[in-house]
Order: C-alpha cells, then structure tokens, then sequence
C-alpha cells in the first residue's frame, strides 16, 4: 500500500494532464476516508507541494478542483494547516480565486473552505490579513467581503461564498483582523451586518459571531460602532425579540428598521448559539456609556423584556440576565450620581 501510494503520487507530478487528473480524482477520493487522510498526512511533505502545484497551474480545470477537494480535507488538520500556510496556501487560494473563481464557482468554494479551515490556526490568520505588508495589508480581506456580499443566495446550494462567514469569524478573533474590520474608511463591517438577514444560517451565523467578536473593542471602538446603528441594531436585537407583534407604544420609541419588523409575526431564529451571541455583543456595547445611552433611544430594554419572556434555553436566558443586571445596576449609580451632583 505503501509503496502504490507513493508512485500515485509521483502521477501528480506528471507531464500528461489526463495522468495528473487521474491521480488527483484518487487522492480525492482517499481524503474522504480516515485511513486515506492518516496514509497521506504520513507523506504531507510531498502530498502538500504536489496538491498546491496543481492547485495553481494554469488551465488546471477539473484536476485545480479535486486538488483544492483534498487540501480542503486535508486541512481539517491543524497542523497540515500550519504547513500549508508555510507553503503559501493563503496566497495561492486567494489568486487562484481572482483568476479562475468566476468562471468555477465549484473550485472558489472549495477554496473559501479551504482558506476557513486556514484561518483556524494564527499563522493562517496573519497571512490572510497580510500582516507586516502596510501598503497590501486588508486587502485580501476587502476582496473576500466584496464577493460574500454580492453573491448572497436564497439557495443555499449555489452559494458559493458562503463559508467566507466562518473566514471572517476566524480572522475577527484577533485584534488585528478587528480592526481591519473596523476601520470606517473601509466600511467593511457595514457590508458584513448587511447580511445578518440571509435565509442562509451559515451566513447569519457567521455575521452575528463577527460582530460579537467585534464589539470585545467596545471600549475603544464605540464610535465606530455607533455611526453603524441602523444596521447594528436590526442584526443583534431581532433575533432575541421573540415572536410576538409589538403594541404601537412600544414600537413609537423606535427606529423604523426595528418597528417596521417587529409590527408583524415573524419566524423565531432557531438557533441559540445566534441569540446567545447577539446578546453577548449587545451586553459589551452596553458596557459603555454612549452605548447604554445609544440602545435605550431605540427601546432595546423592552425589546429584551419581551424576547426573554419567549426564550426556554438556560443559556440564552442567563445572556438576557446579565444585561438586565446591568441596565438595573447602571442605571441605579447614575441616578445616584444625578442626585448625589443637586444642591440641597
């Protein structure tokens, strides 16, 4: 077995393209597997080169897809991540997919997976973020947002970029990646909260996680979230406000992006960790004075007031909690201080 995977992948080196091709559908096929992906992990050194080579080639065609399949797999690995990026995969995803990306929708999603499971390790996140590169550094990043939001999907089976959700929750989890994201010239968090009203839940998903990951700059980015409100709002405060359809009094306190929606029934968000995380990023912004300020002008207590009284989940609930805690907790030291500050 051994010695047949050797020579298999000697074939991805060859000359004849329909040989490579043949190979690479075989070492596809052994990714799929436990066993195949431990035998071919055991000969990263040349299975890795081989696969980006085809990766990269010109006219690569089918044979770039079923690479890109296997580095995809392959990759679940941390440490063959690791070696990857050391390999320049970043790179070689990100050029293959300007190239090559719209006329293979199949092959930039493979890469979009690709580069997912890539930013899961620190190196990969530095690389995708071209850290230490002052002129080209967000760049890779500003391309990947531009294609997530143009090529939202009611299908999820056609949405190609859609794992660019997971890219970004990876990339957000540093600081670095938070302020690319943040920075108002870019206005790349705008486009990102955009999306946090797809049908597609990877996408909400993902969105949600990246502004929660955004707002732990709170306290030093709080006017930078706050010009982006009217979309900020809508993404973290509808999916806990329950199913019920709001009474005009309540709605009259708020922006019409919140009192249009939530003036009808709506379909509850079903997924917990989305509440949980919304709820955790509001709970930061509120932690600042001008965002305790910001979200009582739009009627987040009450809004929170009625979601928690349709939420079952322990979690969630304690979510809820915590920020109604705060509110109480807050609220009670300013009205001290407003008194304490009055002349007898």
């Amino acid at each position: 077995m051994a010695d047949e995977l050797d020579e298999l992948l000697g074939f991805l080196s060859s000359p004849q393209p329909n040989v490579r091709g043949a190979a690479v559908d075989i070492v596809r096929g052994l990714t799929g597997d436990a066993d195949g992906l431990r035998a071919l992990s055991a000969r990263a050194d040349r299975a890795l080169p081989a696969l980006l080579r085809l990766l990269a080639s010109a006219g690569g065609g089918g044979a770039a897809e079923a690479a890109a399949d296997s580095l995809v797999n392959l990759s679940q690995d941390d440490a063959l991540s690791a070696r990857l990026v050391s390999l320049g995969a970043a790179v070689a995803s990100m050029d293959v997919m300007a190239k090559r990306g719209g006329e293979q929708p199949g092959l930039a999603r493979s890469l979009v997976m690709l580069l997912a499971n890539l930013t899961q390790v620190e190196s990969g996140v530095a690389a995708l973020l071209q850290v230490g590169d002052e002129k080209m550094q967000g760049l890779y990043v500003a391309k990947l947002v531009r294609s997530f939001c143009r090529s939202s999907s009611e299908s999820e089976d056609e949405d190609t970029y859609e794992h660019v959700a997971s890219v970004l929750v990876n990339i957000s989890k540093v600081e670095a990646g938070r302020r690319i994201l943040m920075e108002p010239k870019r206005g790349l968090l705008k486009q990102i909260i955009r999306q946090s009203d797809s049908v597609n839940q990877l996408r909400k998903k993902g969105v949600v996680s990246t502004i929660r990951n955004c707002c732990f700059e709170a306290d030093t980015q709080i006017q930078n979230l706050l010009p982006l409100a009217e979309y900020i709002w809508p993404a973290l405060l509808l999916p806990v406000a329950g199913k019920k359809i709001y009474g005009e009094d309540d709605r009259s306190k708020m922006p019409p992006e919140l009192a249009n929606v939530l003036s009808h029934e709506r379909e509850a968000v079903e997924n917990s960790e989305i509440r949980q995380q919304a709820l955790e990023a509001i709970y930061m912004i509120v932690l600042q004075d001008e965002g305790r300020k910001a979200f009582w002008s739009v009627n987040g207590p009450r809004i929170l007031q009625v979601g928690y009284e349709d939420e079952e989940d322990p979690k969630v609930m304690e979510a809820y909690e915590l920020i109604g805690s705060l509110l109480v907790g807050k609220g009670e030291a300013e009205e001290d201080q407003e008194q304490g500050g009055q002349k007898p």
